[in-house]
């Protein structure tokens, strides 16, 4: 039986505490429909593979599509969590969701762009700066998103590492994955001025900047990317909050823009850096922290319950900030962000 105030083709969704609503056709899944609608639901892979569209479904009903059993347990879907990127309404229903951003969030744009540089930083990872058209603005938070449209249709998402002040380009940070697709074509055959289409911004992984409590920023690989992009956007607004960034990799040139954070100390006197590398060689001639990345900020920082949080890497990372953070240093659960990335091999192992 339909939900009141559902129509014969189309659910009525509305999150709290926000009270925004917006409508899911028939067959649709939840976040696409508020992605459609300017609903800054918060989100990761898209694909149900990370986990980081799940919020607390408070009434309704909906059917799942294919995820990945990390992503959602049994008992979690017991309990009433739904992934909003797989989650079909079969009625109306009412979500709690503490992330989702303000009425009137940037709009989404699909554009041609022109790669204007490509920089190798690391024997993995480069850095490409793209030229947007002169006359289409590209607006985006720090912290969010682009999605590249390949040929055929197929997606692949990079964060943006620079803030959006710093000019008509937009830096990303590539890390090789041999045999895929795209970065195979960007560490193999891409060429200056090749053009390419993009589409976004996306995510809801950006400064809360209503607050004034101490930052702790997380990294791990080129999860650095969007974290680059928050220390440029606090530097551009004045925002000098106590700023800690960890940032963790396996070997010390996986920390393949060190020499950049080195050189922001000097005139951010509020940012504080800590590298952490888990698995260096005698060769590397490593002195500094070792272990796991969110590991030395609990050694650091016990009592986590009057800091936020922004983490970005692998999905295991993040899971088990958030798990540890919450539980061994009482960070409350809304003062943790995240962006997980997660990548078309992780995908393939739903």
């Amino acid at each position: 039986m339909m939900a009141s105030g559902a129509s014969a083709t189309s659910y009525s969704v509305t999150v709290l505490p926000s009270e925004r609503t917006f409508s899911v056709q028939h067959d649709e899944a939840i976040l696409p429909a508020g992605i459609r609608q300017g609903i800054g639901l918060p989100y990761g892979c898209k694909d149900g593979a990370c986990g980081s569209c799940k919020c607390k479904m408070l009434s309704g009903t909906v059917v799942h599509g294919a995820h990945q059993p990390k992503a959602l347990s049994a008992q979690e879907a017991q309990d009433g969590f739904v992934l909003t990127c797989c989650a079909v309404p079969t009625s109306d229903v009412v979500l709690e969701s503490r992330q989702v951003t303000q009425a009137g969030a940037l709009p989404i744009k699909r554009l041609p762009t022109r790669v204007q540089s490509i920089t190798k930083k690391s024997p993995d990872v480069v850095v490409i700066q793209l030229q947007m058209p002169a006359n289409d603005p590209f607006t985006y938070y720090a912290g969010q998103y682009i999605e590249f449209i390949l040929r055929d249709g197929a997606r692949r998402s990079y964060s943006m590492a620079s803030a959006p002040s710093r000019g008509g380009t937009l830096e990303l940070h590539i890390r090789h994955m041999p045999g895929g697709r795209f970065t195979d074509h960007v560490f193999g055959s891409m060429k200056e001025k090749e053009i390419l289409r993009i589409e976004g911004p996306f995510g809801s992984f950006y400064l809360r900047e209503a607050a004034d409590t101490p930052i702790v920023l997380l990294a791990s690989g080129t999860g650095f990317a969007p974290i680059k992009a928050l220390i440029e956007h606090m530097q551009d607004q004045g925002i000098s909050r106590p700023t800690v960034l960890y940032w963790g990799g396996r070997r010390p040139a996986d920390l393949y823009m060190d020499d950049w954070v080195q050189a922001q100390l000097a005139s951010t006197p509020w940012l504080r850096y800590v590298p952490v590398v888990s698995d260096a060689l005698a060769q590397d001639q490593w002195t500094g922290r070792t272990g796991w990345v969110h590991q030395a900020v609990l050694a650091d920082h016990p009592d986590l319950r009057h800091m936020q949080v922004y983490a970005c890497g692998t999905p295991v990372m993040v899971d088990a900030a958030r798990r540890d953070f919450g539980a061994l240093a009482g960070l409350p659960e809304d003062a943790f962000f995240a962006d997980a990335f997660t990548s078309e091999a992780d995908k393939a192992l739903a």
